[in-house]
C-alpha cells in the first residue's frame, strides 16, 4: 500500500469555538474545519432540509415541460433512456414514477453495457422511431451525444437531454438540454443526474400545479416520495454532500429511505442485512448502491430497475436476491482482475510511471471501473483500464485531484469513438487500432502535469485525541454531520501511541485488519482495518492510528469501534 501523507487541521482559535453554542468543543472543530466559521452557518449545515429552488430557473426547463406536457396530451409514446449505474437506474425510475402519475404513455429503455455501451447509440435510437415512439428524454446521459441525437432527430424522434456530466466542445441540437454543468444554466452544477431528474419532475408537477387552481397538495406528496431514489443516486455516484441543495436532497431522501415505503427498498434492505430506521449514507454507499451497481456491470440493469418499481415486496423480493447473488459475482471478479492486473504492472514497472495504462480481454467490462478506482487507490496515479474487444474497446478511468481525467480525454478526442464523465472519472470507447497512440498521448499529458511532484494521497485529520475522550456520546453527537460523504467526510482523528492487544486477519484473502487496541488506564477498544491486512506481518507493539469513530451493532448488542484509515509504528509509546 502506497504511503499517506497525514495532515492535522489547524485548531479553531477558543474565542470562536465558543460562540457554537450547545456544542461540544469537539463538533465545533469539525465544523471549523468545513469552512463553518460563524453559528448561522454550521446550523443551516447541520439542520436544513427544505427544497426552495425554482428548477424553472435552469436553462431549457421550460421548453423541456413543455415537450413532456404535450406528449403526455397527446399520448404520444414517450421513451426514457437511462444509464445503466446506481444514478442512472434512480433517475429511470424517478422519471418513469412521475410520468406515469401523469397519465403518459412511457415506458423505460436501458443500454447493455456490454452490447451498447454508455450513452445514447444511434440502433437503439433508430429502433425506438422505427417502433413507433415520438419523444425520448434521456436521464444520466446524453450531453456528450452530438451525433446520436442528430440521427435520432433525423429518424424522427425529438429529444429531451437531462444530464449532469461535464459538457464538451458542443452541445446536442436536442428539442431541449437541461443540464445544469451549461455555462448560461443557473441550475446547481454539482448535482448527480437523478438530482436533474429530480427538477424536471419537480418542474413538471409544479407545471401542473400551476395549470390546476395553485393547489400543491395532490403533488407534494409524489414529490416527497421521489426522495429516497435522489438520495441513493446521488450518494452512490459521489456527488460533493457539502453543497446545500444536495444536503437537503439526500437528508429528505434518508427520511424517506428510513420509512422502506417502497417495496423494492424493503427487500433490497433484507438481503443487505440493513434494518429501516438506521440507513446513513454509508448504507447507501456500501450497502445498497453496490448491489443496484452490480446489475448493470455484469447483467442488465433493467433488473435494478424493475426491483425499484415493483408493486409489492413478494415481488421484488426475487429481484433483490438476484442483485444480491451478482453483487458476490462482482466482488469475486473485481478481486481476480484486480490481482492480474496488477501483477502485469508491477512485472513492468508500469506502477512507477506517472499514469497506468493496461488493456486486458479478460476482464468483465462491468468492473473495469472498480478496478481502475482500485489500482488509483494502490498506487496514487491515473488509472486507465480497457476492457479490450476484437476491434474495438471501452475503458473506464479513475484519476487523482491533480489531473483532470475528462480534459485529458478532451483532447484526445480524434482518437475516441466517444467518452465522458468528471474530473475523477470518466469513460471512453476506441478502435483498437488507435490504442497506442492515445496511450502516448496520455502518458506524455501525464508526464507534463505530474513529473517531479511528490504524488502521495493526503489523509486529512480533523483533530488529535486522547482515547479516555471518546465515547458513544460522542459518535451520537457527531451523527448531526449526516449525511457525510465526499465533500463531508467522517470526521477523521488521530490517537497516538496505542498498545496492540491483539491482531488477526479477516476477510476474503486475508485483507482486512481486526485489531484491539489499548490506552493507559482505558478499556481495550476495537478496530477494523478494510484493506490494512498488510499490516498483519509486520506489527509494532505501539501504533499511531488514524480513524473515524463509530459504533460496532452485532447480535444486539453496541460497541464502540475505530474504523481505521491508516496506521503507523508510534513515534512515542504512551500506553
Amino acid at each position: 500500500m502506497i504511503s499517506k501523507r497525514w495532515t492535522v487541521a489547524p485548531a479553531a482559535p477558543q474565542p470562536l469555538l465558543r460562540q457554537y453554542k450547545g456544542l461540544s468543543p469537539v463538533l465545533a472543530q469539525i465544523l471549523y474545519n468545513r469552512g463553518l466559521q460563524t453559528p448561522e452557518e454550521a446550523y443551516h449545515f447541520l439542520y436544513d432540509k427544505d427544497i426552495t429552488v425554482d428548477p424553472f430557473a435552469m436553462k431549457d426547463m421550460e421548453k423541456a415541460v413543455a415537450r413532456i406536457r404535450r406528449a403526455i396530451k397527446t399520448r404520444e409514446p414517450i421513451v426514457v433512456y437511462g444509464d445503466f449505474d446506481a444514478d442512472g437506474v434512480t433517475s429511470t425510475t424517478l422519471m418513469m414514477q412521475v410520468l406515469n402519475r401523469l397519465g403518459a404513455n412511457a415506458r423505460a429503455y436501458i443500454p447493455h453495457r456490454v452490447d451498447e455501451g454508455y450513452g445514447l447509440n444511434t440502433p437503439a435510437l433508430q429502433e425506438l422511431a422505427e417502433q413507433g415512439v415520438k419523444l425520448v428524454i434521456t436521464v444520466d446521459c446524453g450531453i456528450r451525444s452530438v451525433q446520436e441525437v442528430a440521427d435520432g432527430k433525423a429518424a424522427g424522434l425529438d429529444i429531451v437531454v437531462t444530464d449532469h456530466h461535464s459538457v464538451g466542445p458542443e452541445i446536442p441540437q436536442a428539442d431541449a438540454v437541461v443540464n445544469p454543468q451549461q455555462a448560461d444554466c443557473a441550475g446547481e452544477p454539482n448535482l448527480a443526474g437523478v438530482g436533474v431528474a429530480f427538477m424536471v419532475a419537480r418542474a413538471l408537477l409544479l407545471d401542473g400545479w400551476r395549470r390546476n387552481g395553485g393547489s400543491a397538495e395532490p403533488y407534494k406528496a409524489v414529490i416527497d416520495s421521489l426522495l429516497d431514489l435522489v438520495a441513493i443516486g446521488t450518494v452512490a455516484d459521489i456527488m460533493p454532500l457539502n453543497v446545500p441543495l444536495n444536503r437537503s436532497l439526500v437528508r429528505r431522501g434518508l427520511e424517506v429511505l428510513n420509512q422502506a415505503q417502497r417495496p423494492g427498498i424493503q427487500a433490497l434492505m433484507e438481503v443487505a442485512g440493513l434494518q429501516p430506521g438506521q440507513i446513513t449514507a454509508m448504507s447507501i454507499g456500501f450497502g445498497l448502491g453496490p448491489r443496484i451497481n452490480a446489475a448493470g456491470r455484469l447483467d442488465s440493469a433493467l433488473v435494478a430497475y424493475k426491483l425499484l418499481s415493483a408493486q409489492t415486496v413478494e415481488e421484488a423480493r426475487g429481484y433483490a436476491e438476484a442483485l444480491q447473488t451478482l453483487n458476490s459475482k462482482r466482488q469475486s471478479l473485481t478481486r481476480e482482475a484486480q490481482g492480474r492486473i496488477q501483477t502485469y504492472i508491477d512485472a513492468g514497472g508500469l506502477g512507477n510511471g506517472n499514469l497506468i495504462f493496461a488493456a486486458d480481454d479478460a476482464v468483465s467490462p462491468g468492473i473495469v471501473g472498480l478496478v481502475a478506482g482500485r489500482l488509483t487507490e494502490a498506487y496514487y496515479r491515473p488509472a486507465i483500464i480497457l476492457d479490450k474487444g476484437p476491434e474495438e474497446s471501452h475503458a473506464s478511468c479513475r484519476s487523482i485531484p491533480e489531473f483532470h481525467i475528462t480534459q485529458a480525454l478532451d483532447a484526445c478526442a480524434d482518437l475516441l469513438v466517444r467518452h465522458g464523465g468528471h474530473a475523477q472519472a470518466a469513460g471512453f470507447t476506441i478502435m483498437n487500432h488507435n490504442i497506442d497512440v492515445l496511450e502516448r498521448r496520455l502518458l506524455e499529458m501525464a508526464e507534463q502535469a505530474l513529473a517531479g511532484r511528490e504524488l502521495l494521497p493526503i489523509l486529512s485529520i480533523d483533530m488529535e485525541l486522547p482515547m479516555r475522550q471518546l465515547s458513544s456520546h460522542m459518535v451520537d453527537e457527531l451523527s448531526a454531520l449526516e449525511p457525510t460523504g465526499n465533500g463531508n467526510e467522517q470526521p477523521v482523528f488521530l490517537t497516538r501511541g496505542v498498545r496492540v492487544v491483539d491482531y488477526r486477519t479477516v476477510g476474503s484473502d486475508d485483507q482486512h485488519l481486526k485489531m484491539r487496541v489499548v490506552a493507559e488506564g482505558e478499556p481495550p477498544i476495537d478496530c477494523i482495518g478494510f484493506r490494512l491486512g498488510h499490516w498483519n506481518g509486520a506489527m509494532p507493539d505501539y501504533l499511531d492510528v488514524v480513524y473515524n469513530l463509530e459504533m460496532n451493532e452485532w447480535q444486539g448488542r453496541r460497541n464502540l469501534q475505530l474504523n481505521l484509515k491508516d496506521v503507523r509504528p508510534a513515534e512515542v509509546a504512551q500506553a
